[in-house]
This record gives C-alpha cells, sequence and structure tokens, in this order.
C-alpha cells in the first residue's frame, strides 16, 4: 500500500507539473479564442473595406430628414416646435476607426429656408466632425459628435430691409448628441439634435439646431 500511495503521490506530482506548465498554453488559446469571438460579434460585415487603414465594416453611409430651428435666437430643438422651421435633410459617409468607438464623419446638410423680412433666409453647410459611441446592450449605441460646419446663408429681404440681405460663407463649431438602434449587421436608425453656429450677412454668427431621423448603411 505504501507504495502504491508513493507512485500515485510521484504521479500527481508529475500531473500537477504538467498542468502548470500547460495552463500559459492554454490561457493564450483562450484569450484567442475569445478575442476571435468578440471580432466576430463586433464585426459589422466580413467584407474588406476600401481603405486598408480601416476596420472592415466600421465604415458607413447616412441619410437624415427632419427639421430646423432657424429663428432668431432658436426657441426650440428643431423637431419640437419653434416659430420659424425649415425641412431638413443630410447625407454623409462615416468611419469608426481600427477597435475604437471614435472616427469621423463628413457630410452636408440643407436646413431648409424660411420666410423673413419679406423674403427668404435659405443656410445648408458642409460638415466635418470627430465621432464617438457608447455601446449600451447589445443593438443600442449612444452618439457624439464635435467639429466645424461651412455653412452658407443666403437671405433676400423687401426693399425696407435690404440691408439684411446677402450671402455670407464662414466656418464655425457644430456639435450633435443621439442615439442609434441597430437593427440588423449593416443596418442601423439613428435619432440626432444637432447646433451648428452660421455667420448672417450684416448681424454676425448665430446658431441653428435640427432633429433629424435617420438610416445608416454600413459596409
Amino acid at each position: 500500500m505504501s507504495n502504491t500511495h508513493n507512485k500515485l503521490s510521484a504521479g500527481s506530482a508529475t500531473l500537477g507539473r504538467a498542468g502548470l506548465r500547460l495552463l500559459p498554453a492554454a490561457a493564450l488559446s483562450i484569450a484567442a479564442l475569445l478575442g476571435s469571438v468578440a471580432a466576430q460579434a463586433q464585426s459589422y460585415s466580413p467584407s474588406r473595406s476600401v481603405v486598408p487603414a480601416f476596420t472592415p465594416g466600421t465604415s458607413y453611409i447616412a441619410l437624415n430628414a427632419g427639421t430646423a430651428d432657424l429663428s432668431r435666437p432658436i426657441t426650440a430643438f428643431g423637431l419640437f416646435g419653434g416659430e420659424q422651421q425649415g425641412q431638413a435633410y443630410g447625407v454623409a459617409v462615416g468611419n469608426y476607426f481600427a477597435g475604437t468607438n471614435y472616427g469621423v464623419e463628413l457630410g452636408y446638410a440643407d436646413f431648409g429656408s424660411v420666410n423673413r423680412y419679406g423674403g427668404s433666409t435659405k443656410i445648408d453647410g458642409i460638415t466635418l466632425s470627430v465621432l464617438g459611441r457608447m455601446p449600451v446592450g447589445s443593438n443600442f449605441n449612444l452618439l457624439g459628435k464635435l467639429g466645424t460646419t461651412y455653412g452658407r446663408t443666403d437671405v433676400s429681404t423687401d426693399t425696407a430691409n435690404s440691408n439684411l440681405a446677402g450671402t455670407e460663407r464662414a466656418f464655425d463649431w457644430s456639435y450633435g448628441i443621439g442615439g442609434e438602434l441597430v437593427i440588423s449587421p449593416q443596418w442601423g436608425l439613428t435619432l440626432q439634435y444637432a447646433e451648428h453656429f452660421v455667420k448672417y450677412p450684416a448681424t454676425g454668427n448665430e446658431r441653428i439646431s435640427s432633429t433629424t431621423l435617420g438610416a445608416r448603411f454600413y459596409y
């Protein structure tokens, strides 16, 4: 019995040492497997991006539509009331950098036009923003952006207000917040609120706001 016990003890010690030697390899294998699963879960599409520096599936095309508040100063949040509202729409392309929730977006936004000063005021612009997103659950993201808008403000008036007429173009700040519901690996629905600072002829810079519903197609 003593010899048998000694042999079992020696065997257990040998297996224990072998197990300790195998632990790093096993840990690396498990980590690699979990990393692969996580990468597949976060990937939007197996297709390759045309820009090698970006992770496949993180690029998107977005279309947005809603309303803009062109009151001076703004009196509401775009979609939710306001004294002077324009029909807003936009298109954008964006990309989240590899392995992060940060990226960039380039877009065009039309904030519509309103009747003012016996004529009309029309505003549109090119936007360039830094993006951020915060996943909340498996299919919802909080969104944020900060950047600049190259805005164009075109104002026509009646004779009595002719000193306010003209066209101005200028860069200024823009920012926005929102949410995204991911409904499939390639499609997401968004609700976003944004504010843009634009320059008016004769009166300087003022902000406008917009609230839009949109769709993103990821590739």
